[in-house]
């Protein structure tokens, strides 16, 4: 899942967007959960909390604290280098105050649906680049997939199914080594189950529950570090 902040004092151009960015998600099959603020402060108080975004769509000329203060302490202080920072703005004259903190896109008012939906698709493009690929290989050929896409690992014997939001792969491998090599939001839940936490809908005890539909067993060995780890991140 990926997350989006709109912060614009326009409740009218908040609208536009999100309406536009819950469109792209049901068209592109995109998991995308979109927050508004309408003041500077108020996303401010949200990123001091610890919270942060992956994509942020940010006016300039808010009242206060404005855009680009904003945009320097998510830089500067948050040292976050990887959110994409889409500016809004109804001038065309800060091309130089913008540049060190380093915007993916740059929109002036009046806003189209097209260049939101495009500067979706490179946002998205860009972290996924960012978020890195599992490597397989089958017989001769090497595979790639991005971790985003990837809602589980499953054993069966010495074969190793990937269950991606695109369909299922498969090679010859081990569960423990893979383990090994992935990202912190993967999680073992069975001897035969190495989740991507990303995709996981809902959970009980006994079970988890992933955004397709799918139900996975929890087993025993597993179930108090899964709780652990799920309960941490709500």
């Amino acid at each position: 899942m990926y997350d989006i902040g709109i912060c614009d004092d326009g409740i009218e151009v908040c609208q536009f967007i999100e309406k536009i960015i819950k469109e792209f998600s049901k068209t592109y099959s995109e998991r995308l959960n979109v927050s508004v603020w309408y003041k500077g402060e108020d996303l401010k108080e949200y990123l001091e909390e610890g919270h942060s975004l992956d994509l942020l769509y940010l006016d300039i000329e808010l009242f206060r604290l404005s855009g680009i203060d904003v945009a320097e302490y998510i830089r500067n202080r948050m040292e976050d280098r990887r959110m994409q920072i889409v500016y809004i703005s109804g001038k065309q004259s800060y091309a130089q105050k913008l540049f060190k903190t380093q915007p993916m896109d740059f929109l002036v008012k009046p806003i189209s649906k097209i260049q939101i939906e495009e500067s979706l698709k490179l946002a998205l493009h860009l972290l996924k680049e960012k978020a890195g690929r599992f490597r397989f290989e089958r017989g001769k050929e090497v595979h790639y997939i991005l971790y985003p896409d990837i809602l589980y690992f499953c054993s069966h014997g010495r074969k190793i199914q990937i269950v991606t939001k695109a369909g299922k792969e498969e090679y010859y491998g081990k569960l423990n080594e893979i383990s090994m090599q992935l990202p912190k939001e993967f999680l073992r839940i069975h001897s035969s189950f190495l989740v991507n936490t990303e995709w996981i809908a809902s959970y009980s005890y006994e079970q988890i529950v992933l955004e397709n539909g799918e139900i996975l067993n929890v087993s025993q060995k597993y179930r108090s570090e899964v709780r652990r780890f799920l309960m941490r991140g709500m």
